[in-house]
């Protein structure tokens, strides 16, 4: 009996301190968004409407958590109809070849700092990425647990094949290569 009591005190341990919390978006209060240079001397700023993205992690303050993203490419969204069915074309994203943007890595606390790392895929191609990450805290909203963050990153879009380079008269692109990633995302903690 007391050999039966010692086994189940490990599995209990065991099971406490492999438990993971598993985070949901809250669409209504996040954003996946994007900005460009433009001309030159603007910035185009865009987003993804349609998007999931889910965070598992195994402390309370998020260090080590995994996570991953998808965004439907047909959901992108400037404000301009012209220029996202441009951005839809094989000129930039090819959405109907590529239908989706995902990413896959872990949150890394680093002195008090977070970084989000891992690999985006984007119109086939994936490469390694990192954000700084800011991360806004943890509530209870006396129905359900909220957590918050904010994340920038920069990505060269011709890495990922989207080449569309016409110029100005004066020779300089008309879009900008480095294009800023600006996610904001409150969390919803699963039931």
């Amino acid at each position: 009996m007391k050999r039966l009591n010692v086994i189940a005190a490990f599995l209990l341990l065991a099971g406490v301190a492999n438990a993971q919390t598993t985070w949901k978006v809250d669409k209504g209060h996040s954003k996946v968004g994007f900005s460009v240079t433009h001309m030159v001397v603007a910035e185009t700023e865009g987003k993804f409407d349609d998007y999931e993205a889910t965070v598992v992690s195994k402390t309370d303050d998020f260090a080590g958590a995994e996570v991953s993203f998808t965004a439907k490419v047909a959901s992108i969204n400037t404000a301009n109809e012209r220029r996202d069915g441009h951005l839809k074309s094989p000129d930039f994203f090819d959405a109907e070849k590529f239908p989706e943007v995902s990413f896959k890595g872990a949150l890394a606390k680093e002195g008090g700092k977070y970084k989000l790392k891992g690999d985006l895929t984007l119109k086939g191609v994936t490469k390694k990425v990192e954000f700084d990450v800011t991360y806004g805290g943890k509530i209870n909203t006396g129905r359900g647990e909220k957590a918050g963050f904010k994340l920038i990153g920069n990505i060269n879009r011709q890495d990922y094949g989207l080449t569309w380079a016409n110029k100005t008269p004066g020779g300089e692109l008309v879009v900008g290569d480095d294009v800023q990633l600006i996610v904001k995302v409150e969390l919803d903690k699963a039931q």
